[in-house]
């Protein structure tokens, strides 16, 4: 109840909810549904990988000599086990503190630069910790997440299908944030400064995913985002 020195005999004034049988009451002040949240960003948790750097159990330092890569491997990749590493950091994905958000998204894609047919057998791994870090809501999560799925797609062969049947988890938050063409600021990414778009990230992302996830990809795509245009029958 909202008081008021107007209303009824009692100094008291009714509020109905929209869309109730109550809010087409004359003279009932009517207030709008709560919002539904969507943009809203969630509370990231403290990440497992956060938790092996600060016990000094991942094979990486800080390579201050370098602007292109800024993360020194203490073994080679070729040697490293992906199944490991890998989940582990895209499990650093969603960290945005420094030096955690660094080593997590570089050594990321330092991994799927080498890894060759290492990265197909941990796509199930994967899934679990890129879900999460989409649904974090938070733009420059978000937009870190899809440079690296844009970077998992063309790493090696087969992985494009392998994803397609986990799309379901991974595509809800691209419809939600897939007309979002906001710029969220400089980024600098090896060596060079460049400004984020989600929606236009979330576009690119589609169409690698359509062209390297074989010919069942663009209907499931499609089922998950009934507003996608292909761009290889367009």
């Amino acid at each position: 109840m909202l008081r008021s020195r107007h209303g009824n005999g009692r100094g008291e004034m009714r509020v109905s909810l929209a869309f109730t049988v109550t809010s087409g009451k004359v003279n009932d002040p009517v207030v709008g549904p709560p919002k539904a949240g969507a943009f809203q960003e969630r509370p990231v948790k403290p990440t497992v990988f956060r938790k092996y750097y600060e016990r000094g159990d991942l094979p990486i330092s800080l390579n201050h000599n370098s602007m292109s890569n800024p993360i020194n491997w203490k073994v080679e990749l070729e040697k490293l086990d992906y199944f490991h590493y890998l989940p582990l950091f895209f499990d650093g994905l969603c960290e945005t503190k420094h030096p955690y958000e660094l080593f997590a998204r570089q050594g990321t894609h330092d991994l799927l630069d080498r890894g060759g047919p290492k990265i197909l057998p941990c796509i199930p791994q994967l899934i679990a910790p890129i879900r999460a870090a989409l649904n974090t809501r938070n733009q420059k999560i978000i937009c870190t997440t899809l440079r690296v799925l844009q970077h998992l797609v063309v790493s090696a062969d087969g992985v494009g299908v392998a994803l397609v049947p986990y799309y379901r988890q991974i595509l809800p938050v691209f419809n939600i944030f897939k007309n979002q063409n906001r710029n969220i600021g400089d980024d600098i990414e090896y060596g060079r400064r460049r400004c984020e778009n989600v929606g236009n990230l979330i576009k690119e992302t589609l169409e690698l995913f359509e062209r390297y996830g074989g010919k069942d990809a663009f209907i499931n795509i499609k089922y998950m985002i009934p507003l996608y245009e292909s761009c290889l029958f367009n």
